[in-house]
């Protein structure tokens, strides 16, 4: 299956999107050797990412019916707790918990081979149309016109 939308990192990385909707999202990741730390196991980057990518689009499978698949997610905070070492393929399943018109709360689990947890994660996403990068214009605080908590 394909992702929604591009995402370079997420492709270099070799992520598979297994299944998207119902406020879950799956992806599949046969580790590889440039995926490991100095132990040969997953590196806790591959890992945070692969959780990241999975929460991300559970934010988003509740917009999977329309034709852009809604507005983008950016992720405002991750909490990541490791059980065990990442060996193998690895499946990470990301769940949307609730959600708001701005926001969306979710969590995710990375599970190995034998379905044992690998790492969980709660995150914090934001709704978006569009993130300004460059040239971006600096709006200053608006002044009170009736002048009150002046100095």
């Amino acid at each position: 299956m394909q992702f929604p939308v591009h995402i370079p990192f997420v492709q270099a990385l070799g992520f598979e999107l297994v299944r998207i909707g119902d406020s879950e999202a799956e992806l599949r990741l046969p580790l590889r050797e440039d995926h490991f730390n100095s132990f040969r196991v997953a590196h806790g980057g591959v890992s945070m990412t692969l959780l990241d990518v999975a929460m991300a689009h559970a934010a988003r499978s509740i917009n999977r019916e329309r034709a852009d698949f809604g507005p983008g997610v950016v992720t405002i905070e991750m909490k990541t707790s490791f059980m065990r070492p990442g060996e193998g393929e690895l499946r990470a399943i990301g769940r949307l918990m609730h959600h708001t018109a701005t926001l969306a709360f979710c969590e995710g689990e990375i599970l190995n081979g034998a379905g044992e947890r690998i790492a969980h994660a709660t995150g914090t996403f934001k709704y978006v149309r569009a993130l300004p990068t460059e040239k971006r214009d600096v709006k200053p605080l608006q002044r009170r016109l009736d002048g009150a908590g002046s100095d």
